[in-house]
């Protein structure tokens, strides 16, 4: 288990989002691991966030392939930086969500090298701001979704050693509520009570949840008032939307536009700003032909689940491009200081990549 060592060396580096030298020293750590295999480089420089990544090898023709990645955790300095392990995990920020993953991918990429002495067709794209949402790198990855065939994400995988094949789309708004401020005693009349408008607001947003076919909308947080003795002038919602089908988003985004333009208290002026962060991944009859694939190709079942969390992977399916999440190891507690990740799920993720990997490189194709 050498690339435990390796899982470690990047464990070790807080990579917090927004710690920008920390995300850099793991993505340099990654660079000199891939090189040495046969990759290019091509960096997308940020001044505040992490650098972006693509490593690259040879084309010919053939299936294009896609492995992606990131390398930003959500600790900051301080809070959790230590890894450890016992005799069947390891623990550690990062080790499930997603080092682990990215050394999943390098390793299986290293036993192909290894045995065929040159890789080609496949590239792999590491990030630095998935955990607060790609909202930079998601331009990059949209753009270079056109020059794959296929995408593996290598997210932890689920319980049972499952792929993913569906993740919710999400978006995040705020309604902006104006009202008029006066004095709650002597000029109760006068005024304007955004948050009053914010209430009416916030149960006609919750009627939109429909747990049926799993649509969600959470009203997060409401932020609004002066105090006690004044009529609020302002009042904002803040609040989220997950959806699992695109017809689904449609309805939302149409129903929060019509929420916002409708006064419940009149006088109130309310606006609406906010974006999709990521669009839904749909499971396809393409994903499930891959699959079946796969399946030969490995010589075991290949189980798979939809997840209501969000993952660089739905950017690349929203493209069409044909894309299974959950290539990394089995672990839980992300996003916790109890995160950890299965020494067992390591090994068949890397076996089963590795096969996967050498039929493409034989065959050039699927």
């Amino acid at each position: 288990m050498n690339y435990l060592k390796d899982l470690k060396t990047i464990c070790q580096i807080n990579s917090y989002t927004q710690n920008k030298d920390g995300v850099d020293k793991v993505g340099a750590k990654m660079q000199e691991w891939l090189e040495i295999i046969g990759f290019e480089t091509t960096t997308y420089k940020r001044e505040s966030l992490g650098n972006h990544q693509l490593f690259t090898t040879p084309k010919i023709a053939g299936d294009k392939i896609l492995f992606l990645g990131h390398n930003d955790t959500v600790f900051p300095e301080g809070q959790f930086d230590k890894y450890h392990q016992d005799e069947d995990w390891v623990y550690g920020p990062g080790t499930c969500d997603m080092k682990g993953g990215n050394i999943v991918a390098l390793e299986a990429l290293k036993e192909v090298y290894n045995t065929n002495g040159k890789l080609q067709n496949v590239d792999f794209f590491l990030v630095s701001d998935e955990e607060t949402g790609s909202d930079d790198s998601k331009f990059i990855t949209l753009e270079l979704a056109k020059n794959y065939d296929y995408c593996f994400v290598f997210e932890a995988a689920g319980e049972n050693l499952e792929v993913v094949t569906g993740r919710k789309g999400v978006g995040t708004y705020t309604i902006t509520i104006d009202g008029r401020a006066s004095h709650a005693g002597t000029s109760y009349l006068k005024g304007i009570n955004a948050n009053l408008e914010a209430s009416y607001k916030l149960q006609e947003l919750t009627k939109l949840t429909n747990l049926d076919i799993g649509t969600t909308v959470n009203v997060g947080k409401i932020s609004g008032g002066i105090g006690a003795n004044t009529i609020s002038p302002k009042c904002e919602l803040l609040l989220e939307i997950r959806y699992k089908i695109n017809s689904e988003r449609d309805r939302l985004l149409k129903a929060l536009d019509n929420i916002t333009n409708t006064s419940y208290i009149d006088g109130t002026i309310s606006t609406l700003d906010g974006l999709i962060q990521r669009d839904v991944m749909e499971p396809n009859q393409k994903q499930l032909d891959f699959i079946t694939k796969l399946e030969k190709i490995s010589g075991h079942t290949i189980p798979t689940e939809q997840r209501g969390g969000v993952s660089d992977a739905n950017h690349i399916a929203s493209c069409g491009v044909t894309t299974l999440d959950g290539f990394g190891p089995f672990g839980d507690g992300d996003h916790t200081i109890s995160e950890r990740a299965l020494k067992s799920s390591f090994e068949q993720r890397i076996k089963m990549m590795t096969k996967i990997l050498i039929e493409h490189q034989i065959n050039n194709k699927f």
